[in-house]
Order: structure tokens, then C-alpha cells, then sequence
């Protein structure tokens, strides 16, 4: 039987890795990473209240730890300028944080969503990923907050963003930014909800984003699948956790039915072109290899990349790990080509072939 967010833990009888398992087949500067995220303490999110699950340690604060350790300083990526906003939204006020590149402008624009389940995180515990799309695609990158559930349940967090992609193409130009050059990027629940803005632009007649980044995205429901089999007590995520972020998130059993949550049974036609990132020891893993299958099948230029040997928020560990120093720049090279294929020119002068 599939199994959905909602379902009970998996039942133990079922030979599934153990967390050991999952260290031996990292790389070492991943397993550094685990190591001390475990270091810090952290209780397992799926025995927490929601208030006491934010409290807790994570993956940018075992990043810091290591650096600290290997003797690095701390301080994060440095972008030309920063400036944190707040814009209307449905719901109230939306924290959006703005990271400007070096140049004048007008500057392509990338909105990029956060994950944490929809539950978890913010703007901070998420701050390394827009400064390294920044950087490496000469864009502005505008990082959305969201509503958080269970205060706020879907789909509070998906009419946030899409008010936020709204915001952005309507006010671009007060921050430097071109209106006609907008992507979107997101990673786990940040990456459905990039994909959901995109089902919402089409279905609401408005201008797409030229181009969708999707790392780690939740792309469906079911909890059957190979990778949660597989890595069912993985760590960052594991099953129990999806089961916890969904109990939170969903107040309707079909709620997790909403095209903009299951991906996979959603018309696809019509989405921009996509770049997919998945980890191979991730939960999450098949459910976005076959999200980009079904996204090619229904007409849609993918391109998709796994990265063996990495865990679920990889991604935003370039200042540690080489793997996700390689994802950004593979997101950044197809943003880059997304962004010039609109307006006929380069977007930065790094790419300029000189006479």
C-alpha cells in the first residue's frame, strides 16, 4: 500500500540501513559534517513540539562547528550588498532578504525559497546558499520567508512565495533588478514550493520564471519509495521527519494532494526549464529522479544531476564541501545561460568573449 506524510513510522520489521550505514557511504567531508552535527547535541526532531524543534541545532551550525575546527573563519560568503526587506503578503508581512552582486545593473533576478519542511528555519539558517547563487551567476538573489506550520498550514508557506515571485517581477527595478529576467530556486520543501510558483504562473496566466533550480525537492507523497526504503534513517532528514514536517504542514488528509504538493501527479506541461540537484543519501533522492523524468516527458528541458556520497542540505556547504561548491555552479552555469538566451547578451563580463 503507498504509503503518504501522513502514515505512521515504518514498521521496524523492514531492513532498512542504520544510521552507521549511511556514514560509511559519505565522503569524508561529509561525514565530517555529520559527525559534528551530532557533536552538538541535536534531539531527534520527530520527539519535538514544533517551538522546540526550532531551537535545535542544524546542518549550518555543524558547518560553522567544522570550520571552526578546521581552523576557518566562520564569517559567511561575502556579497557586494545585503539589505533585508519586508513586502506585503496574504498573510501579513513577508521578511525577504536581498543579495546584490558587484556591477550596476539591471541584474538578472533569481527568488530563492528556503526548505525546513515547511516547519522549520529562516532566512539565517539558510543564508549560504543566496550568497553562493549570487555570486556565481552575477544575480540578484531575493530570499523569501514564509508562514510556518503548524501556526500557518498549507498552503500559507506556497501563497507567501507566490506572492514574493509577484513582488519581485512588479518591483525589480527598485532593487537593480530586470522584471524580465526572473528564475526561481529552491531546495527540499523550498524546491516544491519553487516548482509550485512556476504551476502557479502558468495556471494564473502570469509571465513564468525564465528558468527553475530544485535541489532535493519534495516531489511527491508516498514514503515508499527507494530512497526512503533506503535511507529511512538518514541523517539530516529521515522518514520520521517527513511523516512530522507532513503531520504539521497538512490539516486536510487532502491537502497532500494539492497539485502544487504532489508533483508527480500534476500536469507538468508548460514549466520552464529545469535544474534538478538530487543527493544519493536522501530520502528524497527517487522521488526527484522521477520528477525529472515526468518533467522531460511532458516536453520540459531538463537537466539533472546526482551527487554521490552527500546527504539532503548539501547544497549550502561550499564553504566544506566540494560537492556543493560543484551544485551551485552547476545551478549557476544553466541560471547564466537562462538569463542570456532571454536578452541575447551575456550577464556578466566574465563571459564575455572580448574582440
Amino acid at each position: 500500500m503507498k504509503r503518504e506524510f501522513a502514515s505512521p513510522a515504518l514498521e521496524t520489521s523492514l531492513a532498512i540501513p542504520s544510521t552507521e550505514d549511511h556514514l560509511s557511504r559519505c565522503t569524508k567531508g561529509m561525514a565530517e559534517v555529520l559527525e559534528q552535527l551530532r557533536r552538538l547535541g541535536g534531539k531527534p526532531i520527530e520527539d519535538l513540539t514544533p517551538e522546540q524543534a526550532r531551537q535545535q541545532p542544524g546542518p549550518a551550525d555543524a558547518v560553522a562547528a567544522l570550520m571552526k575546527k578546521r581552523g576557518q573563519s566562520a564569517n559567511p560568503e561575502p556579497v557586494a550588498q545585503m539589505e533585508n526587506r519586508r513586502i506585503p503578503g496574504p498573510g501579513g508581512d513577508i521578511a525577504i532578504r536581498i543579495y546584490t552582486p558587484l556591477g550596476t545593473g539591471p541584474f538578472p533576478v533569481v527568488l530563492y525559497i528556503h526548505g525546513g519542511g515547511w516547519v522549520l528555519a529562516d532566512l539565517d539558517a539558510y543564508d549560504a546558499s543566496p550568497r553562493a547563487l549570487c555570486n556565481a551567476t552575477g544575480a540578484v538573489v531575493v530570499s523569501a520567508h514564509y508562514r510556518l506550520a503548524p501556526e500557518h498550514p498549507f498552503p500559507a508557506s506556497h501563497d507567501d512565495t507566490f506572492a514574493a515571485y509577484l513582488w519581485v517581477r512588479a518591483n525589480a527595478t527598485s532593487f537593480h533588478g530586470d522584471p524580465t529576467r526572473v528564475a526561481v530556486a529552491g531546495e527540499s520543501a523550498g524546491g516544491n514550493m519553487a516548482a509550485a510558483i512556476s504551476l502557479m504562473a502558468r495556471d494564473r496566466k502570469v509571465p513564468l520564471p525564465v528558468h527553475q533550480v530544485l535541489v532535493y525537492p519534495v516531489a511527491g507523497v508516498d514514503l515508499d519509495t527507494a530512497s526512503f526504503k533506503e535511507h529511512a534513517h538518514a541523517k539530516p532528514l529521515n522518514r520520521a521527519m517527513m511523516v512530522w514536517f507532513g503531520a504539521h504542514e497538512f490539516s486536510l488528509p487532502a491537502d497532500v494532494h494539492d497539485p502544487r504538493i504532489d508533483l508527480l501527479h500534476t500536469n507538468l506541461a508548460g514549466m520552464p526549464p529545469t535544474t534538478l540537484i538530487t543527493a544519493e543519501i536522501d530520502p528524497l533522492r527517487s522521488g526527484g529522479e522521477l520528477l525529472a523524468s515526468q518533467l522531460k516527458a511532458a516536453g520540459v528541458s531538463v537537466e539533472a544531476k546526482q551527487y554521490v556520497g552527500v546527504t539532503h542540505e548539501f547544497f549550502g556547504m561550499g564553504s566544506v564541501l566540494e560537492e556543493s561548491r560543484d551544485a551551485v555552479q552547476f545551478a549557476a552555469r544553466n541560471l547564466r545561460k537562462a538569463f542570456e538566451r532571454d536578452v541575447g547578451v551575456p550577464t556578466s563580463a566574465k563571459d564575455r568573449k572580448e574582440p
